[in-house]
């Protein structure tokens, strides 16, 4: 997961979703491509509270250099 990009992640959770609805699966297939969903939807999260971080301290930045 280190190496995982948010966009991979969510085209990963697109496939994985395709794959369920299709009904073609056994449910031991199902049952380890939800795992896996959980651990990119964990990821995804993750990765947008970082970037929101991220563009919080920017405009902060940006807020204090106006001040100037």
């Amino acid at each position: 997961m280190e190496q995982l990009t948010y966009e991979d992640a969510t085209k990963e959770l697109n496939d994985i979703i395709t794959k369920i609805e299709s009904g073609t699966l056994a449910i031991s297939e199902a049952i380890k491509l939800i795992e896996r969903a959980k651990q990119l939807i964990v990821f995804c999260y993750k990765e947008l509270d970082r970037t929101k971080g991220k563009l919080t301290e920017i405009k902060e930045t940006l807020n204090s250099l106006e001040e100037v």
